[in-house]
């Protein structure tokens, strides 16, 4: 007779020896009668009947070895982990000797409460066993790397951390499975699949009210089917969904990578997104980066460094993707990585795999994106995040420290559950706002499809770029922590320029900005919000660079036209002094704009000193206004 361990692990190798205290063949009969009836129907998933025939059989014979065994395998099954910790220690005081080779599961059910250097040492008596075969070893040596690495971590983050993920209620879950959450940039749309009836997986959507979330509803339109849609990623504006269809008849291989769009009468019917992103492989887990310009998603087409590996396709001009492109290997590994997830300050991306080092099987990881563009520092994102099972999709929200996922915990409505939790601090993005709002033609009113860039100030980094609807609506997310310039060009008008200083103090609020482009014509101006001078100097600062660049643009794209740089101060100081100063900053600009190829013909410089104010000088705010550089066409 030997225990069912129900808890899956290799193969063990007796080490039945000498002292041994427990005697199979002498096992109370009636005590082996109800065990046995207890091993089938565990074999059935009957788990709580199963534990109730083996404590009668432990009743019987309270040195039953093999049913405390069976017990505790039982009980690690359904994660029930202090009972199965307890099972095993009882067998092991009746006879550590038999008992020694289910070291291994105790190790892993301890790793289960989060007791890994307990979990540590029991795993390291296991293997000092002489006789243990090979994959048991290998089992063995590999739990071991996972609870060094699960040690190694506690020490090396020892700030205090508060796991407590809240379930999104009778709303949002049911008694069918609901899980991959998915939610726009403004926290106000959630999207999440559901096994409708347990095997039809379908789109629903809740939408943020007052205390909570709306009742769950199936997605409007054309987007469900009766195959199964699931895997998705709405855009951050909440306008595209992409989503993964598996067996689809169009399909070009098991999973493909699909897109609807929302529309007046819901969601359009899916489009297989087609080469090059799909192929006869399997392409799944898609996520957009904010602008809609990027789609990340995992793949395991050949060439890759594992078994699935993510990859990154970027929008080109005629609305087609580019040539997917591997992430490389510092994020891609010989195992298997997935489910991305970039964060709304599109510098944060999260994902799955079990080939980084974790605390067994898929463990969720986060990577930053440096100033060239390179993703790097992968970083797990520790216990109790991550634990001994398998993790899956997570996403977190504007505010940089509210994460969704689905878990199947003791409050689950059936099965797995979307619950929300606030992130560690030392994983968590940057928060998020967003500027929201439509670009329009300022003499005719009428929308405008314009391109919007967010550009880093300081590095000189466009960070988004993104294309208005047709009407001219547009949503740009703006991370916390830095200083940037906001422009909005469109051929034939004077380019839009906007600044957020936000690198000291974040802003509270999002903002909502109507932009009134103004046609190129004669005596059009705009003031340039992002030219930079120190006090009392005219040579231009770093910063100004990428303003002045796509006045360059403009000038191409508009050949025909001349313009006039005027410099403007406030009145502080003496008048004569500020008069040259604002000529010497006007001239600095036009030299620059020389240097990138305009004819100087094109181009005039004045000053205008403190003599033009568009703001009371008495204050500073006023005066800060004052101080600028305007553009005005002349011709």
């Amino acid at each position: 007779m030997k225990p069912v361990i129900i808890l899956c692990f290799c193969c063990l190798a007796a080490t039945w020896g000498y002292g041994q205290q427990y005697n199979p063949d002498k096992v109370n009969k009636k005590a082996i009668n109800l065990y046995n009836i207890g091993l089938d129907k565990a074999q059935d998933g009957e788990y709580e009947t199963a534990l109730q025939y083996i404590d009668q059989s432990i009743a019987k014979d309270k040195k039953f070895v093999d049913a405390y065994l069976t017990k505790a395998g039982i009980y690690g099954q359904i994660k029930s982990y202090e009972k199965s910790i307890t099972s095993y220690e009882e067998a092991f005081v009746i006879d550590p000797a038999y008992t020694r080779d289910y070291k291994l599961p105790y190790a892993i059910n301890l790793a289960g409460l989060g007791k890994f250097e307990q979990a540590l040492a029991a795993v390291t008596d296991f293997l000092s066993s002489p006789t243990l075969n090979e994959p048991s070893r290998k089992a063995g040596e590999y739990r071991k790397r996972c609870f060094e690495f699960a040690v190694d971590y506690a020490r090396e983050h020892a700030q205090a951390y508060v796991f407590s993920p809240q379930n999104l209620g009778d709303s949002v879950n049911s008694a069918d499975l609901e899980y991959y959450p998915s939610i726009t940039v403004d926290d106000n749309t959630l999207v999440f699949t559901r096994r409708v009836k347990g095997y039809n997986e379908d789109f629903f959507e809740s939408n943020r009210k007052e205390g909570g979330w709306s009742f769950a509803r199936g997605m409007a339109g054309d987007i469900n089917s009766n195959f199964n849609e699931g895997a998705q990623n709405i855009s951050q504006d909440g306008e595209w969904l992409i989503f993964t269809g598996c067996n689809f008849p169009e399909g070009m291989g098991g999973c493909d990578l699909y897109l609807s769009i929302k529309t007046k009468r819901g969601w359009s019917a899916p489009e297989n997104l087609g080469e090059p992103v799909n192929t006869e492989f399997w392409e799944s887990a898609p996520s957009l980066s904010p602008d809609k310009r990027e789609l990340y998603f995992s793949s395991n087409r050949p060439g890759g460094f594992g078994g699935k590996d993510i990859y990154v396709c970027r929008r080109l001009p005629d609305g087609g993707w580019s040539e997917p492109e591997n992430l490389g290997e510092e994020i891609n590994t010989i195992g298997d990585e997935s489910c991305p997830f970039v964060h709304a300050d599109n510098q944060t991306l999260y994902f799955t795999s079990n080939g980084h080092r974790g605390y067994g099987g898929d463990d969720l990881f986060v990577t930053r994106r440096q100033a060239g563009g390179n993703w790097k520092d992968v970083t797990n994102l520790g216990y109790p995040i991550n634990t001994i099972e398998n993790e899956g999709s997570l996403v977190v929200a504007a505010d940089g420290k509210t994460a969704y996922y689905a878990s199947d915990r003791a409050d689950t409505r059936g099965g797995l559950d979307i619950y929300s939790f606030e992130l560690r601090e030392t994983v968590r993005p940057h928060k998020t706002l967003w500027v929201k709002g439509k670009v329009f033609d300022k003499k005719r009113g009428d929308g405008l499809p314009s391109t919007v860039e967010l550009i880093d100030i300081e590095e000189g980094q466009t960070l988004l770029n993104v294309q208005t609807d047709e009407s001219g609506n547009y949503l740009i997310t703006l991370p916390t922590g830095k200083d940037y310039a906001f422009n909005v060009n469109r051929k034939g008008y004077l380019f839009y320029s906007g600044n957020f200083p936000l690198a000291q103090s974040a802003a509270d609020s999002t903002y909502t900005i109507d932009i009134g482009l103004q046609p190129i014509e004669a005596n059009a101006s705009i003031v340039l919000n992002n030219i930079f001078f120190d006090i009392n100097k005219y040579e231009l600062q770093p910063q100004s660079l990428s303003e002045l660049d796509r006045v360059v643009q403009m000038l191409n794209d508009n050949p025909g036209i001349k313009i006039l740089i005027g410099g403007h101060t406030d009145n502080t100081g003496d008048a004569s002094n500020n008069l040259r100063l604002s000529e010497n900053r006007a001239k600095a600009v036009v030299a620059y704009l020389v240097s990138k190829g305009i004819d100087a013909k094109r181009l005039q410089a004045k000053g205008f000193g403190s003599t033009k104010p568009v703001a009371d000088n008495t204050t500073e705010e006023g005066k800060l206004l004052n101080r600028r550089t305007e553009l005005s066409v002349i011709q």
